[in-house]
C-alpha cells in the first residue's frame, strides 16, 4: 500500500489544483490511499491585514469539507480519500481551535506549529524575522509550542516536527546537546500523547535541503515507539508524493516496517511498501 497523508490544495491560497485533481493524481500513480489535509484557517490574526493567501477563509472551510466526503464517495473503490486538516497549533487559541477539531468527522488531523505569535517560521516572507533574534531561544519557544500542541488531545499526527529549520537557521554548534535536549522533551510529549507524526519530505526541496524531521529526531522517535506516517506536502497535484520514495526507504533502513493511517480519528498501522 502507497500513502500520502499531507497534502494542500487552492483553497488555501498558496497551492493549485483542485481536490479532485488530487484525487486523480494519486489513482494515476498508485496510491491507495490519500490523505487532503488543507490547511485550517487563521485565527489570530486577521487575514485581510496579514500577508495573503495563508490559508483557506473560514467560509470554505465547510465547503472544502463537504467536497472532499463527496470524492471520498466517488472514488470509493479505486482510492481510499482520507478528509484531513492541518490544524495550526497557536498557543492561547486552544478553545477556537478546538471548536474547529470538533465540529466536523475528520479522519485525521495533523497538528502543526507554523506561528510563534503572529510570525510564521514557515513563511519565506517572513524570513526577515530572524535578524537579531537569538536562535537557540526561538527554538526554544518552538519545541515549547511543538509539546504543548501535542499534550492538547486535538491531533492524531504531528506534522513536520522540525520545520523550524526550514531556511537553514540552527542554534551554534556549541549548543547542540542542548538543541537536541530540545528536540527529545517534544517527542517525549508526542509518545506521552499517543499520537503519531509524520516523515514529511517536503524539507528536500527547501532551503535546508532535509526531511522534517532529520535523520536524528526520527531515529529518537523511532527508539520511542512512536508510530509514523509519511506525507510529501504537496502544494501541486503534480507533486503529490514527490520524495516519499526517499522518505521510505529511510524509514526501511531505520527498521521501521509499518505506516500509520487513519479513518474517523482511529489508527490503524499498515505494512511499510518501498
Amino acid at each position: 500500500m502507497l500513502i500520502d497523508y499531507h497534502t494542500h490544495h487552492a483553497r488555501c491560497g498558496h497551492a493549485v489544483g483542485s481536490l479532485e485533481e488530487y484525487v486523480r493524481r494519486g489513482i494515476e500513480i498508485g496510491l491507495s490511499q490519500i490523505g487532503l489535509s488543507d490547511h485550517m484557517p487563521l485565527l489570530h490574526v486577521d487575514p485581510a491585514a496579514y500577508y495573503p493567501e495563508m490559508a483557506m477563509p473560514m467560509e470554505e472551510l465547510p465547503r472544502y469539507v463537504e467536497e472532499a466526503f463527496a470524492l471520498k464517495e466517488k472514488y470509493q473503490g479505486q482510492i481510499d480519500v482520507r478528509v484531513g486538516l492541518e490544524g495550526d497549533y497557536i498557543e492561547g487559541w486552544e478553545k477556537q481551535i478546538e471548536s474547529i477539531v470538533r465540529a466536523y468527522p475528520w479522519d485525521y488531523v495533523i497538528g502543526s506549529v507554523h506561528f510563534l505569535g503572529e510570525w510564521d517560521v514557515s513563511d519565506f516572507r517572513q524570513v526577515h524575522h530572524w535578524e537579531g533574534q537569538d536562535v537557540f531561544a526561538v527554538y526554544e519557544r518552538y519545541y515549547d509550542a511543538v509539546a504543548k500542541a501535542a499534550a492538547t488531545g486535538f491531533y492524531d499526527i504531528m506534522g513536520h516536527l522540525d520545520v523550524i529549520k526550514r531556511f537553514g537557521h540552527r542554534p551554534d554548534a556549541a549548543r547542540q546537546a542542548e538543541t537536541e535536549a530540545l528536540e527529545r522533551r517534544a517527542l517525549e510529549a508526542v509518545r506521552a500523547a499517543g499520537v503519531a507524526m509524520e516523515l514529511n519530505a517536503s524539507g528536500l526541496s527547501k532551503p535546508v535541503a532535509e526531511m522534517f524531521p532529520s535523520r536524528r529526531v526520527l531515529a529518537t522517535a523511532i527508539e520511542m515507539g512512536i508510530p509514523l506516517t509519511v506525507g510529501s506536502d504537496a502544494h501541486d497535484p503534480m507533486k503529490l508524493s514527490e520524495h516519499l520514495d526517499k522518505a521510505r526507504a529511510l524509514l526501511h533502513e531505520l527498521g521501521v516496517r509499518e505506516l500509520a493511517t487513519f479513518e474517523k480519528r482511529s489508527r490503524k498501522m499498515i505494512p511499510l511498501t518501498l
